[in-house]
């Protein structure tokens, strides 16, 4: 039950959008989930049963990356990539009162709402402050180098989740799939101005999609018969038509885990995600104190690709005094709970 008030200023009460079955399916009903502090108990047996309830971020390898960053109070660091909070939340309790974090982020809308829980948390602005800049200018978020830093580079559960986003294809919805709504191309516009070349090269490089020569062809087919691409459903099942080849036994996974990668590709290209991620790799030294640790979460092979090469080589001419040594990944444990964590991989270095 809400509650609102009327013009006389009395409270009044305003019931719940009522839906239809036993369950909510459409993501705006789903006012538990949408609500964990006020529904924790519901919240809890989604989270049991290694799901991730909508409208929240579960954080992966917290313990890992607390062990690799060795937060202490008093220290000065940046969550990179602010998105729910989870780790943030984590590090702050780890400074005891003492110290400060700067969280960044480009979703005005998620990151709003983070950062009100964090004050409700009791986080003031004396130990946390909201900085809506992108990782790539780290380098202007604080006048003074930090203790420590971490990028957790995978796109936030509330964002996957929301349809109105577009970076699902289980719900109809534009194709979206732009990190900060308030600027740039949706997908569906970028999409519009490639040929068949230019998307296949971007399925290959951006997501090593097996397929993307069968599914750019079937994308310029209905370009030409006046259908674009402009919808999440469309593109669906456009990937469907150009998999209709495979065995009947393999076609639905098969779908699935193309789209997966073809979302990738897209979000990969209109947010220039490699190029951000480059220009922060190549302006960390210049953020980090001397024996400043940072740490990076990545899930797919493009990503990881380039924090390796960058650490190694940062290391062999002695910026680095340290990196880790391959990749870290979370237990099967942590997978079982949460599926989204099984693509992870965690890298850190350390500077000389």
């Amino acid at each position: 039950m809400e509650e609102k008030k009327d013009l006389t200023g009395e409270t009044t009460h305003k019931r719940r959008v009522r839906y239809s079955g036993t369950h909510p399916k459409k993501f705006s009903e789903k006012y538990k989930e949408l609500n964990p502090e006020k529904y924790a108990g519901e919240v809890e047996k989604i989270l049991s049963k290694g799901k991730t309830p909508a409208g929240m971020h579960v954080p992966i390898m917290v313990e890992e990356i607390l062990e690799v960053l060795n937060v202490q109070p008093g220290q000065i660091g940046i969550d990179a990539t602010l998105g729910y909070g989870g780790h943030t939340t984590k590090m702050l309790e780890k400074l005891q009162g003492s110290g400060h974090i700067f969280g960044l982020d480009v979703d005005l809308c998620e990151s709003a709402k983070t950062l009100k829980r964090l004050r409700e948390r009791g986080f003031d602005e004396n130990i946390f402050t909201l900085k809506n800049v992108n990782f790539a200018n780290v380098d202007e978020v604080c006048a003074e180098k930090v203790d420590f830093i971490l990028a957790d580079l995978g796109v936030s559960s509330m964002q996957i989740d929301n349809p109105e986003r577009g970076f699902t294809f289980k719900f109809d919805a534009p194709l979206d799939l732009r990190l900060d709504q308030s600027s740039g191309q949706m997908a569906w516009e970028r999409m519009a101005e490639l040929n068949e070349r230019e998307l296949i090269e971007l399925f290959e490089t951006n997501s090593d999609e097996p397929y993307a020569k069968e599914i750019a062809k079937q994308i310029m087919i209905k370009k030409w018969q006046g259908e674009p691409i402009e919808r999440t459903k469309q593109l669906y099942l456009a990937v469907e038509k150009a998999l209709g080849f495979l065995p009947k036994n393999q076609q639905k996974e098969m779908v699935k885990k193309s789209c997966q990668r073809v979302f990738q590709a897209l979000r990969i290209e209109i947010n220039s995600e490699f190029e951000v991620l480059q220009s922060f790799l190549n302006k960390l030294p210049s953020v980090l104190k001397s024996g400043g640790v940072v740490a990076i979460l990545t899930f797919h092979s493009g990503e990881d690709r380039l924090v390796k090469k960058s650490f190694k080589s940062l290391k062999a001419s002695g910026v680095y005094e340290e990196i880790s040594d391959g990749v870290i990944r979370p237990s099967g444990e942590e997978c079982f709970k949460n599926s989204r964590a099984h693509s992870t991989k965690l890298r850190w270095a350390k500077l000389s």
